[in-house]
């Protein structure tokens, strides 16, 4: 402990001051002694103790914290008509940089960014389109980069929107562009690993359903499936898990020292999970997983701690809602910027739990026409402006009711950003990364 070891170390200077004052045994002498002078009043008297506490403070070395890794996520980047409009730049171009403006400080402090990014990129030569048919902006993934994320996740319900050729030419953007790791779509054969320092993530990503509930044959191979399905009809199951799901974290748990997975799941606009989701999040956390962040809702549900039958504790974030939309409803502006810290010791990973939690972010809109401004922290976000809200066309928003909601739902794992900020006290720093694929072998 601190405190014992400067007490060691004043005794020891004691000791040694002592020693070099002349204070041990004396040598018999048989010649007389010589007459000691007397010492001076204006001498000063030297504090010893002082001066070997003030010895022992400036040699005290703090012993060195462990390492910690930081992890945030967003939740759905839901690309409606009335958000793509608002990228529209004078010259015909687009740019998205204004919808991560206000978080974009925070974010950066992170080591691990993740955004799920709801909507495929299907082909910019194909047009933009809305729900229920959706195809986005490459250049959202533009934003989404100069943000600095360095993962996406596209295993949604929207995946095959634009087909087996959307998927292809997402696929086809995303490999321009070598700092992001993309998750949930493309052959199955790998599992990613995201490798900061020497400590790595695994990063698994799967959807219920692409809004159908037969898996349309030609993206089969082309989409993580969270739900068992029957290989000759390909008939979804939506109650069962499918196996290649717990068997991906088996592997993963094998492979990484952190497995997290993201699951595309859940009932639309219902604030608390289903039964399905519990069952599966459990078998999930059984089978070795360690944070579990959910999409899909589109509103904020609960956080809580699982246990695994193997003794992990899992941490299960079951919808962080939707990071931007123009829905029209209130629940539905207000979603959740998830904030994991690792510790990285010598034998470990593990999360801690006083510096996890969430931070709520509300999304802003006007009408006539419908535009998007940006997507504020909850806690900074005006009060006048909630109060001039375009989805007050539809219902009643004010500050009060968001954070009502954000405080039902979320509870006592509320963040504000300062505190998520603090977390970073001897972080690895969030340019220390890699990215590797494990390739999957079965049988």
């Amino acid at each position: 402990m601190k405190n014992h070891y400067i007490r060691n170390l004043i005794l020891c200077s004691l000791s040694g001051v002592l020693l070099l004052s002349g204070c041990g045994k004396k040598e018999i002498s048989e010649e007389p002694s010589t007459p000691v002078e007397e010492t001076p009043a204006d001498i000063p008297v030297v504090d010893w103790y002082t001066v070997a506490s003030e010895s022992a403070a400036r040699n005290y070395v703090e012993p060195p914290k462990p390492d910690r890794i930081t992890l945030m996520s967003l939740g759905d980047c839901l690309m409606h008509m009335g958000v793509v409009n608002s990228g529209a730049q004078a010259d015909g171009s687009y740019n998205y940089d204004f919808l991560f403006r206000e978080i974009a400080p925070t974010l950066a402090s992170a080591d691990i960014k993740v955004i799920n990014q709801e909507t495929i990129l299907g082909g910019n030569d194909r047009g933009f389109s809305g729900y229920p048919a959706f195809n986005s902006p490459t250049q959202v993934g533009d934003a989404i980069v100069n943000a600095g994320f360095n993962v996406v996740l596209h295993a949604t319900n929207h995946a095959d929107d634009m087909g087996l050729l959307g998927i292809e030419n997402c696929l086809a953007y995303w490999d321009t562009q070598p700092s992001m790791t993309v998750v949930g779509i493309g052959p199955q054969t790998e599992i990613p690993i995201l490798t900061i320092e020497d400590t790595t993530f695994a990063l698994l990503n799967y959807t219920y359903s692409v809004n159908t509930e037969v898996i349309p044959s030609n993206v089969v191979d082309q989409v993580n499936w969270l739900c068992n399905y029957d290989p000759g009809s390909r008939q979804l199951d939506f109650n069962t898990i499918h196996p290649k799901v717990l068997d991906d974290i088996k592997l993963a748990d094998q492979i990484a020292d952190v497995v997290i997975v993201f699951p595309h799941w859940g009932v639309e606009y219902t604030l608390t999970e289903t039964s399905v989701q519990d069952q599966m999040a459990q078998q999930m956390a059984d089978a070795g997983a360690d944070l579990i962040i959910g999409t899909h809702p589109h509103v904020p549900e609960p956080i809580r701690w699982l246990k695994g039958a193997g003794g992990n504790d899992c941490l299960c974030y079951f919808s962080l809602g939707n990071f931007v939309s123009t829905q029209q409803d209130t629940p539905r502006m207000l979603g959740g910027m998830a904030w994991v810290t690792f510790e990285i010791s010598k034998d470990e990973v593990t999360i801690v739990k006083e510096d996890s939690g969430v931070i709520p972010v509300v999304t802003h809109y006007t009408n006539g026409p419908t535009r998007v401004e940006t997507t504020y922290f909850l806690e900074s976000y005006p009060a006048e402006k909630a109060a001039n809200h375009g989805v007050n066309a539809y219902a009643n928003c004010t500050w009060d009711k968001l954070d009502s909601i954000a405080k039902q739902v979320f509870g006592e794992y509320i963040m504000t950003v300062d505190e998520a900020l603090a977390t970073k006290d001897n972080a690895v720093g969030s340019d220390t990364y890699n990215y590797t694929k494990i390739q999957i072998i079965r049988d």
